[in-house]
């Protein structure tokens, strides 16, 4: 006589025989194998194989088939392999295919974006070494299929609170990568997500500044530039950031045509600038000295800082310069260093430093009915600044 006991393993014919809704396990040895059975709409059941495992950490079911079109010997085969490939590293849920490593994805990643990242700017320059730095030594050689939330944590915890904002930044990169990885059906999790930033420790508290001088150093700074035997162009770009306050590209990309030397004013067109906005700058008699050095080397190029070759200086430039004469300060600090200096050693109102340094103002009601950018005011501003620095023309 036929019985539907449960036996301590599965049987084939307790398979074949068994009829009481349920999850039914292959016991010990099964490697997480289950027979379902479920009441189907009209009458009988429906037999099918699920295997529960872990993937990554996180448990999941992975379907195996119906009963009777797979059989008991062929579940517990097809649960065999599904357990080999998670030993050695795979996710047994994604199709095998030729899969790129991380770095090799990340680059591809890196393309994509860069359609939408400013001319100019240093987006990919800081995706590709953020990522060639901090990820690529643990995840670089991996196939991005095989990468797990704990070799994510590995490549960050190093830096996750000496580097935080770095590290943050790694993380949103490398979670992007992913992201694109799951589009093309390399993957079917993000490793970089939630469950690895519920994982990671908390470091809210901490902060990564940008290195800046206390605005009393700028000038000693502007002094050593001038002595050095730095390239001149190289040179009189850093001093042109500095004294017009203005980030690296903008500066790097300045070209002459944007430049009214009878106004004194340089224009900074909308799509090289972060707020997207067109921005005009006062230039001081010292801005304007390193403009009248700039065109005695210009050699027929648009731009007011060539590199040797006539194009724009690449982006690296500026912060290698910064480094190899130990000014203890990165580009972008000198905005810090002027906003400090404003603050301190001047009356000007806090919304002319602001429009100085071409930050919008995020009061949406204050920036619809201001509709003046105060210009006169901070020509008086910046001319105040180039002679506390002590620019050329002093």
């Amino acid at each position: 006589m036929v019985t539907n006991q449960r036996p301590t393993r599965l049987s084939a014919s307790f398979v074949r025989t068994i009829h009481r809704p349920g999850r039914y396990g292959d016991g010990r040895g099964g490697f997480g194998l289950s027979l379902l059975v479920k009441p189907r709409r009209g009458e009988g059941f429906s037999k099918s194989w699920s295997q529960r495992v872990f993937v990554g950490g996180r448990p999941v079911s992975i379907g195996l088939g119906a009963y009777p079109i797979v059989t008991l010997a062929e579940a517990r085969k097809k649960a065999l392999e599904n357990r080999r490939k998670i030993e050695q590293g795979e996710d047994p849920r994604e199709e095998r295919k030729s899969v790129p490593t991380f770095a090799e994805a990340a680059e591809t990643v890196i393309r994509i974006h860069a359609q939408a990242w400013r001319n100019g700017g240093k987006s990919e320059d800081q995706w590709r070494s953020s990522l060639e730095t901090y990820a690529f030594p643990r995840l670089g050689n991996m196939p991005i299929n095989r990468i797990w939330p704990k070799d994510v944590m590995n490549a960050l915890l190093p830096i996750w609170h000496t580097k935080p904002v770095t590290a943050r930044r790694v993380r949103q990169r490398v979670g992007a990568v992913m992201k694109w990885a799951i589009a093309q059906g390399l993957r079917t999790s993000n490793p970089a997500g939630k469950e690895l930033a519920a994982a990671l420790p908390k470091n809210e508290n901490a902060q990564e500044h940008l290195l800046a001088l206390p605005f009393f150093q700028v000038g000693d700074a502007l002094h050593k530039v001038r002595a050095s035997n730095a390239n001149q162009s190289l040179a009189l770009c850093f001093e042109f950031l500095t004294l017009c306050a203005v980030r690296s590209g903008e500066a790097r990309l300045a070209k002459w045509a944007e430049i009214d030397l009878e106004e004194a004013t340089w224009t900074i067109p909308a799509e090289r600038m972060k707020s997207k906005r067109t921005h005009r700058v006062p230039l001081s008699q010292g801005a304007l000295a390193v403009l009248a050095e700039a065109e005695k080397i210009r050699k027929g190029s648009d731009h007011v800082f060539p590199s040797k070759g006539g194009k724009p200086l690449s982006p690296p430039t500026l912060s290698r310069l910064c480094r190899r004469l130990n000014l203890g300060c990165v580009p972008h600090g000198m905005r810090s260093s002027f906003r400090d200096w404003c603050a301190e050693c001047t009356d000007a109102p806090r919304e002319v430093c602001e429009l100085a340094l071409a930050h919008v103002n995020t009061n949406r009601v204050e920036r619809a009915y201001r509709r003046t950018d105060l210009f006169e005011r901070r020509r008086h501003l910046m001319q105040e600044w180039a002679d506390y620095v002590g620019s050329p023309a002093n």
